[in-house]
């Protein structure tokens, strides 16, 4: 897994074992923050410098890592927690859990471990984090929805924005007729404009998904209704 550029905060009041967290995880390419209190922390996370995942000790010095993880959830509730401590009864990881910890790791620890740890974690979180890419297939095609791409098996299709709208449009409303005056309002938005604009548009997505030998399949014409996109290509 890459972890280039992950921000992770350590909060461990012992210094020898901040540095040693921090060496390792450095090594994997990330980027660490170590503070002796929660209160240090915590006045960092307010000020908007928010981590990727925050390694937290439990006995502290002033705030207690209970303390500090009851405060922070209740304004955070996606960032990633692994309590790494000393205090290893199962009352200790309940309430830790419970709290909203992600992980907890007991003293002494293999660095290592708990390097692989935070990367399966941060992995997990980047996964649930990232929205699926909303797709409709048709033909060989498939048009991507976030992303507002068309591709053509793995090969990408180079659209206008116009073009894109225009196409995204038709495929919403396939097997509905839609005249040039609809298409316009709706897409373009502008109550006064050039009309003919939706049949350049047209014949210059046709160009690009229509096969020169064949007949038009995508995008027909329905004579004296308007443009209908073939509602049968979808899959």
């Amino acid at each position: 897994m890459e972890d280039t550029n992950a921000k992770i905060f350590i909060i461990e009041d012992e210094d020898s074992i901040s540095k040693l967290i921090s060496m390792y995880l450095q090594k994997e390419k990330m980027n660490t923050s170590e503070f002796q209190t929660a209160e240090e922390a915590l006045k960092q996370i307010k000020e908007n410098n928010i981590p990727d995942l925050i390694i937290l000790d439990l006995n502290l010095p002033g705030m207690s890592g209970f303390e500090f993880l009851e405060q922070f959830r209740k304004e955070n509730k996606k960032t990633p927690v692994i309590i790494v401590s000393a205090r290893d009864a199962d009352e200790d990881i309940i309430q830790g859990l419970g709290f909203g910890a992600d992980d907890f790791v007991t003293k002494p620890f293999s660095p290592r471990v708990l390097v692989a740890r935070v990367q399966g974690i941060l992995q997990r979180h980047l996964l649930l984090s990232t929205p699926a890419e909303e797709c409709i297939n048709f033909g060989e095609y498939t048009l991507l929805l976030n992303s507002c791409v068309l591709k053509k098996g793995s090969k990408k299709i180079p659209l206008s924005t116009k073009e894109y709208e225009v196409l995204e449009y038709l495929i919403k409303n396939a097997g509905k007729p839609l005249s040039p005056e609809v298409i316009y309002n709706d897409v373009w938005k502008v109550p006064f404009g050039d009309i003919t604009a939706v049949a350049v548009y047209i014949q210059r997505l046709r160009k690009k998904l229509e096969s020169e030998t064949s007949k038009i399949e995508y995008i027909k014409t329905d004579f004296g209704k308007g443009y209908t996109f073939n509602k049968e290509c979808i899959k």
